[in-house]
């Protein structure tokens, strides 16, 4: 089994590619072996065409990338989720990742009582995130959409549990040390 990172950013010279460098360094420095699903750089759409909206109640797809992915979650133990927040919320590029990839039948069931996972090989999840916002606001007075909807609601209905997530908030001010310090303290 193997870590999947799942990174969402389109800049090479952000600081949410500073954090990729430095998880890819730490799983290989702790020899695991690991994938990674760079949203941007493949080139993932995330909207839905009209052919693959037809679909939706088989869980099947029209779209290669789509399968891809599936496969390499299917093959990993843990996953990696880095983005910025923006707007509060997640980039719109990893919402449609969610919505097109966590597809019907591959990641849940329809229940009488609603939505039942079938992620179950996932035994720990990161979530690392950056912000223009303090993450104190974030949590408090910005409802809190990594932790309550993201986190709480869409993994966990997935079956994917065992979450730990860390934001780099104000990063459009931080000093170096508060930024060499986010990155010194990530932990997989």
């Amino acid at each position: 089994m193997k870590t999947l990172i799942i990174y969402s950013h389109p800049y090479e010279q952000s600081y949410n590619h500073a954090i990729l460098n430095k998880t890819i360094s730490l799983l290989k420095e702790s020899g695991k072996d690991f994938d990674i699903i760079d949203l941007y750089k493949d080139g993932f759409s995330p909207v839905y065409t009209s052919e693959e909206l037809k679909l939706f109640s088989t869980g099947q797809t029209t779209d290669p990338l789509v399968e891809k992915y599936q496969k390499m979650i299917m093959d990993a133990s843990d996953i990696v989720f880095i983005f910025p927040i923006w707007w509060n919320d997640l980039p719109g590029i990893l919402k449609g990742f969610i919505d097109k990839v966590f597809k019907k039948n591959f990641s849940y069931v329809d229940t009488p009582t609603g939505v039942k996972g079938k992620i179950h090989n996932i035994h720990s999840t990161t979530v690392l995130t950056t912000s223009s916002s303090p993450t104190w606001f974030i949590r408090f007075f910005a409802g809190n959409a990594i932790k309550s909807v993201f986190i709480k609601s869409t993994l966990k209905q997935l079956g994917i549990k065992n979450v730990t997530w860390k934001n780099m908030g104000q990063i459009r001010t931080a000093s170096q040390e508060k930024r060499q310090l986010f990155l010194k303290n990530i932990k997989l």
